[in-house]
Protein backbone atom coordinates (compact mmCIF):
# COMPACT_ATOMS: atom_id res chain seq x y z
CA UNK A 1 0.00 0.00 0.00
CA UNK A 2 1.04 3.16 -0.99
CA UNK A 3 1.93 5.94 1.76
CA UNK A 4 0.11 8.62 -0.54
CA UNK A 5 -3.18 6.31 -0.96
CA UNK A 6 -3.28 5.98 3.08
CA UNK A 7 -2.82 9.13 3.40
CA UNK A 8 -5.35 10.27 0.63
CA UNK A 9 -7.96 7.68 2.35
CA UNK A 10 -7.81 8.73 5.94
CA UNK A 11 -8.23 12.44 4.94
CA UNK A 12 -10.88 11.33 2.83
CA UNK A 13 -12.24 9.39 5.70
CA UNK A 14 -11.80 12.30 8.19
CA UNK A 15 -13.83 14.60 6.07
CA UNK A 16 -16.94 12.64 5.47
CA UNK A 17 -16.79 12.28 9.31
CA UNK A 18 -16.58 16.24 9.63
CA UNK A 19 -19.00 16.59 6.98
CA UNK A 20 -21.52 13.54 8.72
CA UNK A 21 -20.90 15.95 11.98
CA UNK A 22 -22.55 19.35 11.28
CA UNK A 23 -25.79 18.11 9.69
CA UNK A 24 -27.41 18.73 13.18
CA UNK A 25 -26.60 22.29 12.98
CA UNK A 26 -27.47 22.29 9.31
CA UNK A 27 -31.48 20.60 10.38
CA UNK A 28 -31.73 23.84 12.97
CA UNK A 29 -31.75 26.25 10.21
CA UNK A 30 -34.36 24.00 7.29
CA UNK A 31 -37.60 25.26 8.08
CA UNK A 32 -38.55 22.22 6.32
CA UNK A 33 -40.73 19.01 7.75
CA UNK A 34 -38.32 16.16 8.42
CA UNK A 35 -40.04 13.71 6.08
CA UNK A 36 -39.91 16.33 3.20
CA UNK A 37 -35.89 16.65 4.30
CA UNK A 38 -35.59 13.06 4.53
CA UNK A 39 -37.25 12.20 1.51
CA UNK A 40 -35.72 15.16 -0.63
CA UNK A 41 -31.81 14.11 0.92
CA UNK A 42 -32.63 10.13 -0.42
CA UNK A 43 -32.97 11.73 -3.58
CA UNK A 44 -30.49 14.20 -3.89
CA UNK A 45 -28.02 11.70 -2.44
CA UNK A 46 -29.25 9.01 -5.09
CA UNK A 47 -28.75 11.32 -8.14
CA UNK A 48 -25.18 12.60 -7.31
CA UNK A 49 -24.11 8.83 -6.76
CA UNK A 50 -25.48 7.73 -9.80
CA UNK A 51 -23.61 10.93 -11.27
CA UNK A 52 -20.41 9.52 -10.00
CA UNK A 53 -20.66 6.30 -10.66
CA UNK A 54 -21.64 7.66 -14.86
CA UNK A 55 -18.38 10.14 -14.09
CA UNK A 56 -16.36 6.75 -14.02
CA UNK A 57 -18.34 4.80 -16.13
CA UNK A 58 -19.06 2.35 -13.80
CA UNK A 59 -22.26 0.09 -14.25
CA UNK A 60 -24.41 -1.01 -11.26
CA UNK A 61 -23.96 -4.68 -10.90
CA UNK A 62 -27.66 -5.46 -11.30
CA UNK A 63 -27.55 -9.29 -10.50
CA UNK A 64 -25.94 -8.49 -6.92
CA UNK A 65 -28.69 -6.26 -6.33
CA UNK A 66 -31.18 -8.54 -7.57
CA UNK A 67 -29.47 -11.02 -5.52
CA UNK A 68 -29.66 -8.86 -2.20
CA UNK A 69 -32.90 -7.20 -3.24
CA UNK A 70 -34.82 -7.94 -0.06
CA UNK A 71 -32.53 -6.62 2.68
CA UNK A 72 -31.63 -3.89 0.58
CA UNK A 73 -34.83 -2.68 0.13
CA UNK A 74 -35.88 -3.10 4.12
CA UNK A 75 -32.50 -1.60 5.00
CA UNK A 76 -33.10 1.42 2.86
CA UNK A 77 -36.80 1.53 3.92
CA UNK A 78 -35.27 1.69 7.60
CA UNK A 79 -33.00 4.32 6.93
CA UNK A 80 -35.78 6.77 5.63
CA UNK A 81 -37.54 6.25 9.04
CA UNK A 82 -34.26 6.38 10.78
CA UNK A 83 -33.86 10.01 9.76
CA UNK A 84 -37.38 11.21 10.26
CA UNK A 85 -37.02 10.29 13.87
CA UNK A 86 -33.22 11.75 13.97
CA UNK A 87 -34.76 15.42 12.14
CA UNK A 88 -37.32 15.16 14.68
CA UNK A 89 -35.04 14.95 17.22
CA UNK A 90 -33.26 17.72 16.23
CA UNK A 91 -36.23 19.43 16.09
CA UNK A 92 -37.70 19.10 19.63
CA UNK A 93 -34.40 19.43 21.60
CA UNK A 94 -30.42 20.14 21.18
CA UNK A 95 -28.12 18.76 18.58
CA UNK A 96 -25.89 17.80 21.33
CA UNK A 97 -29.08 15.93 23.18
CA UNK A 98 -30.02 14.55 19.77
CA UNK A 99 -26.57 12.96 19.00
CA UNK A 100 -26.33 11.54 22.24
CA UNK A 101 -29.17 9.20 22.20
CA UNK A 102 -28.45 8.41 18.52
CA UNK A 103 -24.90 7.07 19.46
CA UNK A 104 -26.56 4.66 21.41
CA UNK A 105 -27.20 2.46 18.22
CA UNK A 106 -23.86 0.89 18.70
CA UNK A 107 -25.08 -0.37 22.23
CA UNK A 108 -28.42 -2.02 21.17
CA UNK A 109 -26.17 -3.66 18.19
CA UNK A 110 -24.74 -5.18 21.23
CA UNK A 111 -27.55 -5.70 22.97
CA UNK A 112 -29.93 -7.32 20.47
CA UNK A 113 -26.68 -9.67 18.92
CA UNK A 114 -26.85 -12.65 21.01
CA UNK A 115 -30.30 -13.63 20.16
CA UNK A 116 -30.26 -12.10 16.50
CA UNK A 117 -26.71 -12.90 15.01
CA UNK A 118 -25.77 -15.55 17.90
CA UNK A 119 -23.03 -13.64 19.23
CA UNK A 120 -21.62 -13.65 22.66
CA UNK A 121 -22.51 -11.22 24.69
CA UNK A 122 -19.30 -10.15 27.27
CA UNK A 123 -18.84 -9.34 30.39
CA UNK A 124 -17.24 -5.84 28.63
CA UNK A 125 -20.06 -5.30 26.62
CA UNK A 126 -22.85 -5.69 29.14
CA UNK A 127 -20.99 -2.78 31.49
CA UNK A 128 -20.81 -0.82 27.97
CA UNK A 129 -24.42 -1.35 27.70
CA UNK A 130 -25.09 0.02 31.14
CA UNK A 131 -22.10 3.09 31.05
CA UNK A 132 -24.32 4.30 27.88
CA UNK A 133 -27.46 3.99 29.13
CA UNK A 134 -26.44 5.59 32.47
CA UNK A 135 -24.72 8.24 30.31
CA UNK A 136 -28.03 9.17 28.44
CA UNK A 137 -29.84 9.72 31.16
CA UNK A 138 -27.37 12.06 32.48
CA UNK A 139 -26.75 13.89 29.55
CA UNK A 140 -30.88 13.75 28.74
CA UNK A 141 -31.42 16.80 30.93
CA UNK A 142 -34.23 14.41 32.68
CA UNK A 143 -31.86 14.92 36.52
CA UNK A 144 -32.03 17.92 38.06
CA UNK A 145 -34.15 20.24 35.87
CA UNK A 146 -37.18 21.97 37.43
CA UNK A 147 -38.63 23.43 34.47
CA UNK A 148 -40.82 21.53 32.57
CA UNK A 149 -40.07 20.72 28.89
CA UNK A 150 -42.71 19.46 26.77
CA UNK A 151 -40.23 19.01 23.95
CA UNK A 152 -37.96 17.06 25.90
CA UNK A 153 -39.48 13.85 25.87
CA UNK A 154 -40.77 13.29 22.68
CA UNK A 155 -37.12 14.67 21.48
CA UNK A 156 -35.58 11.83 23.55
CA UNK A 157 -37.93 9.36 22.03
CA UNK A 158 -37.20 10.18 18.40
CA UNK A 159 -33.42 10.48 18.81
CA UNK A 160 -33.67 6.61 20.71
CA UNK A 161 -36.14 5.56 17.98
CA UNK A 162 -33.57 6.93 15.24
CA UNK A 163 -30.51 5.06 17.22
CA UNK A 164 -33.01 1.77 17.06
CA UNK A 165 -33.57 1.63 13.33
CA UNK A 166 -29.77 2.45 12.47
CA UNK A 167 -29.16 -0.51 14.79
CA UNK A 168 -31.43 -2.48 12.66
CA UNK A 169 -29.53 -1.43 9.10
CA UNK A 170 -26.34 -2.48 10.95
CA UNK A 171 -27.77 -5.73 11.25
CA UNK A 172 -29.12 -6.04 8.39
CA UNK A 173 -26.17 -4.78 6.22
CA UNK A 174 -24.33 -8.09 8.20
CA UNK A 175 -26.80 -10.17 5.82
CA UNK A 176 -26.01 -8.31 1.87
CA UNK A 177 -23.24 -9.96 0.21
CA UNK A 178 -21.12 -9.19 -2.51
CA UNK A 179 -22.27 -6.03 -3.54
CA UNK A 180 -20.38 -3.07 -4.16
CA UNK A 181 -20.75 0.19 -1.38
CA UNK A 182 -22.06 2.04 -4.30
CA UNK A 183 -24.71 -0.33 -5.55
CA UNK A 184 -25.45 -0.97 -1.79
CA UNK A 185 -26.09 2.79 -1.02
CA UNK A 186 -27.64 3.77 -4.00
CA UNK A 187 -30.44 1.10 -3.85
CA UNK A 188 -30.57 2.16 0.36
CA UNK A 189 -31.38 5.79 -0.36
CA UNK A 190 -33.81 4.92 -3.20
CA UNK A 191 -35.42 3.07 -0.93
CA UNK A 192 -35.80 5.67 2.11
CA UNK A 193 -36.39 8.38 -0.50
CA UNK A 194 -39.82 5.98 -1.69
CA UNK A 195 -40.88 5.09 1.59
CA UNK A 196 -40.72 8.12 2.88
CA UNK A 197 -42.61 9.86 0.48
CA UNK A 198 -46.12 8.91 1.01
CA UNK A 199 -45.58 9.70 4.19
CA UNK A 200 -45.02 13.57 3.45
CA UNK A 201 -47.66 13.34 1.54
CA UNK A 202 -50.46 12.18 3.40
CA UNK A 203 -49.14 13.05 7.10
CA UNK A 204 -46.98 16.75 6.18
CA UNK A 205 -48.07 20.01 5.42
CA UNK A 206 -46.23 20.05 1.90
CA UNK A 207 -47.09 23.86 1.58
CA UNK A 208 -43.81 25.75 0.94
CA UNK A 209 -45.45 29.36 0.14
CA UNK A 210 -43.66 31.23 1.41
CA UNK A 211 -40.35 29.65 2.47
CA UNK A 212 -37.18 31.65 1.81
CA UNK A 213 -34.91 30.76 -0.69
CA UNK A 214 -32.40 29.89 1.49
CA UNK A 215 -34.22 27.26 3.08
CA UNK A 216 -33.75 25.70 -0.30
CA UNK A 217 -30.27 26.36 -0.65
CA UNK A 218 -29.14 24.16 2.59
CA UNK A 219 -31.42 21.62 1.86
CA UNK A 220 -29.26 21.41 -1.73
CA UNK A 221 -26.44 21.21 0.73
CA UNK A 222 -27.60 18.63 2.78
CA UNK A 223 -28.82 15.83 -0.03
CA UNK A 224 -25.36 17.30 -1.85
CA UNK A 225 -22.91 17.69 0.57
CA UNK A 226 -24.06 15.25 3.53
CA UNK A 227 -25.53 12.25 1.52
CA UNK A 228 -24.08 12.21 -1.44
CA UNK A 229 -20.29 13.51 -1.19
CA UNK A 230 -19.60 12.19 2.20
CA UNK A 231 -20.85 8.68 1.11
CA UNK A 232 -18.20 9.09 -2.21
CA UNK A 233 -15.55 10.30 0.47
CA UNK A 234 -16.61 7.69 3.34
CA UNK A 235 -16.74 4.75 0.80
CA UNK A 236 -13.85 5.80 -1.36
CA UNK A 237 -11.59 5.50 1.82
CA UNK A 238 -12.18 1.83 2.73
CA UNK A 239 -9.94 0.10 0.12
CA UNK A 240 -7.17 1.43 1.93
CA UNK A 241 -7.66 1.28 5.47
CA UNK A 242 -7.96 -1.48 8.06
CA UNK A 243 -11.49 -1.64 9.68
CA UNK A 244 -10.50 -0.48 12.97
CA UNK A 245 -8.80 2.46 11.80
CA UNK A 246 -12.73 3.51 10.37
CA UNK A 247 -14.10 2.42 13.46
CA UNK A 248 -12.03 4.41 15.52
CA UNK A 249 -11.74 7.78 13.52
CA UNK A 250 -15.49 7.74 12.76
CA UNK A 251 -16.18 9.00 16.33
CA UNK A 252 -15.01 12.59 14.49
CA UNK A 253 -18.89 12.64 14.03
CA UNK A 254 -20.27 12.79 17.57
CA UNK A 255 -17.75 14.81 18.95
CA UNK A 256 -17.91 17.83 15.53
CA UNK A 257 -21.65 17.49 16.23
CA UNK A 258 -21.26 18.24 20.18
CA UNK A 259 -18.82 21.29 19.55
CA UNK A 260 -20.79 22.81 16.95
CA UNK A 261 -23.98 22.51 19.13
CA UNK A 262 -22.00 24.44 21.98
CA UNK A 263 -20.30 26.70 19.80
CA UNK A 264 -22.75 27.91 17.02
CA UNK A 265 -26.29 27.18 18.85
CA UNK A 266 -24.78 28.03 22.07
CA UNK A 267 -25.96 24.40 23.64
CA UNK A 268 -24.98 24.48 27.28
CA UNK A 269 -25.01 21.06 28.44
CA UNK A 270 -23.40 21.73 31.92
CA UNK A 271 -21.25 19.24 33.84
CA UNK A 272 -23.88 16.33 33.88
CA UNK A 273 -24.39 16.59 30.27
CA UNK A 274 -20.69 16.83 29.53
CA UNK A 275 -20.08 13.64 31.38
CA UNK A 276 -23.39 12.07 30.06
CA UNK A 277 -22.11 12.06 26.47
CA UNK A 278 -18.67 11.23 27.18
CA UNK A 279 -19.85 7.91 28.42
CA UNK A 280 -22.03 7.09 25.75
CA UNK A 281 -19.56 7.77 23.36
CA UNK A 282 -16.54 6.01 24.90
CA UNK A 283 -19.36 3.26 25.54
CA UNK A 284 -20.45 2.94 22.20
CA UNK A 285 -16.55 2.67 21.00
CA UNK A 286 -15.17 0.18 23.05
CA UNK A 287 -18.49 -1.87 22.44
CA UNK A 288 -17.16 -1.90 19.07
CA UNK A 289 -13.59 -2.94 19.44
CA UNK A 290 -12.50 -6.02 18.74
CA UNK A 291 -15.47 -6.17 15.95
CA UNK A 292 -13.40 -5.53 12.78
CA UNK A 293 -16.00 -6.92 10.57
CA UNK A 294 -18.91 -4.51 12.36
CA UNK A 295 -20.28 -2.37 9.22
CA UNK A 296 -20.22 1.25 9.24
CA UNK A 297 -22.26 1.66 6.60
CA UNK A 298 -25.00 4.89 6.53
CA UNK A 299 -23.21 6.88 8.66
CA UNK A 300 -26.39 9.76 9.49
Amino acid sequence: MKPSASRLSLLSLIGSMCIFGTIGVFRQFIPLPSGLLACARGGIGVLFLLLIQLIRRQKPSLEAIRRNLLPLLLSGAFIGINWILLFESYRFVSVSKATVCYYLAPVFVVLVAPFVLKERLTLRKSLCAACALCGMVLSSGLIGSKETDTNLIPGLLCGIGAAAFYATVILLNKTIKEISAYDKTTVQLGAAALVVLPYVLLAEDVSLAGTKPVAWLLLGVVGIIHTGLAYVLYFGSMGHLKAGTVAIFSYIDPVIALILSAVILKDNMGILGTVGAIMVILAAFLCEQGEPSKEKNNQT
